[in-house]
């Protein structure tokens, strides 16, 4: 490849990373976060970190996915709960407030898109909205129907 070639492909690369609120910043935010326990491509790690590739989770959760996705980012979750048969005892799913909300919004929609198969979208607005007013432990246990 000319050298031209190589150097116009790093461009249009970095350019796809640094567009704010693109599926691939999306991507990107998923990989360096939040796959680190979710597994890369959101198969969730036995043990550790249910999957994000739960069609019976997304399906239970419906129009309330993106309430409930934004309220997990902003306020952390914790607890007991099964997830396609295997058990994640002691979860404990830190807040990610060093996150900017054009990052969360990004990876959020990255899950809900990407990962869960939703036309949902969340907003930088909606992230903040959260911050202001975070779910509880109980409303965001509650709207994933419990441990189950």
């Amino acid at each position: 490849m000319k050298p031209v070639a190589k150097l116009a492909g790093a461009v249009l690369a970095l350019a796809l990373h640094a567009a704010p609120g693109s599926a691939a910043d999306g991507a990107l935010v998923f990989a360096d976060v939040c796959a680190a326990c979710h597994g890369e491509g959101g198969i969730g790690t036995p043990g550790l970190a249910p999957p994000l590739v739960d069609p019976p989770l997304w399906t239970k959760l419906g129009d309330k996915a993106p309430e409930f996705v934004t309220g997990v980012v902003i306020s952390g979750f914790s607890g007991t709960l099964m997830s396609q048969g295997v058990g994640y005892y002691g979860l404990v799913m830190p807040p990610q407030s060093d996150l900017s909300d054009a990052d969360l919004a990004a990876a959020a929609n990255y899950v809900l898109g990407t990962l869960a198969g939703l036309e949902a979208e969340v907003t930088e607005a909606e992230i903040a909205a959260r911050r202001a007013a975070p779910l509880s432990h109980k409303e965001l246990m509650t709207m994933r129907g419990g441990g189950k």
